[in-house]
C-alpha cells in the first residue's frame, strides 16, 4: 500500500495543561477536522472537572468522540481505543472529514498510530486477584516494587495507583514470561495511516505552574463535590476510573480523613509527576514535530508553525481546507 492510499491521521500530543484543547480547536477549523479524543479518563460521564474534560462552548461546534461513553465501572483500555478508532477513522473519513486525535495518554495514542499488536494471553483471575489482595494488605507502592522488579521499564511508565495496568503487566509476564515492556520495543512500527503528529511542550517550571493553577481551578469548579456525587452513586474508590488522579486524592479526604490541603498538595505532586511522564513517553515517539509553548506571546506564530506543517504533509490538494 502507498502512502497516498493510507487515510490520512493528524495527531496533537503533550503533557496534561500545555494547551492543547485551545490549538486543536483551532487546527479542527481550519482543516475541517473531527476530534477523537485520546485520553482513558474523559470516556466517563460525570467525571469532568478531574478530567479537565472539554465543554460544549469549548467545542466550538466541533464533533467530538470518545467523551462520555462509558460509565465509570465500565473497563476502558488500549484495546477497545484501538477498536474504537479502527471504527472512527474510517467513518470520519467517508464524510470528507480529517479524523484527528488529540491527547495524553501516550500508549493509547501511539498504538493507534502505529497499529500496535498486543499479547493474546488470557486472564489469570486468580492471579489477577492475588494481586490485588497483595495491594489491599501491603500498599499499592509494594504491588508496584513487584512490577519494578520484573519489568522496570513498565514500571517507571506506570504510576503506582494505576493498579489495573500494573497487575496486567504482572499477569503478562506470569503467563508468557515476557514483559509488557519487550513487547512494547518489539512493535514494528509501521503505521496504517499517513500521520502526521504535531507534540506540545514548554519549559518545566511553566508547565508545573500551569498544572498547580489548573489544580486551584478544579478545586473552585466543585471538584470535592464531583467526586462526592459519585461515591453516593455507588461508584467506589476500587473502580479504575476512581483512581484517576483527582479523584483517588479527594476520596483520601472523603473516606481516609486525609486533611483537604494535604490531598491537594498530593494531587498537584502526582500530576506534576504524571506530566513528566508524558513528556518521556513522546520523546520517545517517533515523527513529531516539536512545538515550544512557552511563550504565549507567540501563540499565534506558533499556530502557523503548526498549519504548515500539517499543509506540507496533507495539503496535496484542497480536499481538508476550511474557510472557517
Amino acid at each position: 500500500m502507498t502512502t497516498a492510499k493510507k487515510p490520512k491521521l493528524l495527531v496533537l500530543v503533550g503533557p496534561t495543561a500545555v494547551g492543547k484543547t485551545r490549538m486543536s480547536i483551532e487546527l479542527a477549523h481550519l482543516f475541517n477536522c473531527e476530534i477523537i479524543s485520546g485520553d482513558s479518563m474523559q470516556v466517563y460521564r460525570g467525571m469532568d472537572i478531574g478530567t479537565a474534560k472539554i465543554t460544549e462552548a469549548e467545542m466550538d461546534g466541533v464533533p467530538h468522540h470518545l467523551i462520555d461513553v462509558l460509565d465509570p465501572h465500565e473497563p476502558f483500555s488500549v484495546a477497545l481505543f484501538q477498536d474504537y478508532c479502527s471504527q472512527l477513522i474510517p467513518e470520519i473519513t467517508s464524510r470528507g472529514h480529517l479524523p484527528f486525535i488529540v491527547g495524553g495518554t501516550g500508549l493509547y495514542v501511539e498504538s493507534v498510530c502505529y497499529e500496535f499488536k498486543f499479547t493474546d494471553a488470557p486472564a489469570d483471575e486468580d492471579f489477577r486477584n492475588e494481586q490485588f489482595k497483595f495491594a489491599e494488605v501491603h500498599g499499592a507502592e509494594a504491588l508496584h516494587d513487584r512490577l519494578k522488579a520484573v519489568d522496570p521499564e513498565s514500571a517507571a511508565r506506570l504510576h503506582p495507583n494505576d493498579q489495573r495496568r500494573i497487575v496486567r503487566a504482572l499477569e503478562i509476564f506470569h503467563l508468557t514470561g515476557q514483559t509488557l515492556s519487550s513487547q512494547l520495543a518489539s512493535q514494528k512500527k509501521q503505521s496504517p495511516y499517513d500521520l502526521c503528529i504535531i507534540g506540545l511542550t514548554m519549559d518545566r517550571q511553566l508547565l508545573y505552574n500551569r498544572i498547580e493553577a489548573r489544580i486551584d481551578e478544579m478545586m473552585n469548579q466543585g471538584l470535592l463535590a464531583e467526586v462526592e456525587s459519585l461515591l453516593k452513586k455507588g461508584y467506589s474508590r476500587g473502580l479504575v476510573a476512581m483512581q484517576g488522579l483527582g479523584y483517588k486524592e479527594m476520596m483520601e479526604h472523603l473516606e481516609d480523613g486525609v486533611p483537604l490541603e494535604e490531598a491537594v498538595i498530593k494531587l498537584k505532586r502526582d500530576t506534576r509527576r504524571y506530566a513528566k511522564r508524558q513528556l518521556s513517553w513522546f520523546r520517545h515517539m517517533r515523527d513529531i514535530h516539536w512545538v515550544d509553548m512557552t511563550h504565549p506571546e507567540n501563540y499565534p506564530e506558533n499556530l502557523a508553525k503548526v498549519r504548515a506543517i500539517i499543509a506540507g504533509k496533507f495539503l496535496t490538494d484542497l480536499e481538508y481546507t476550511s474557510e472557517h
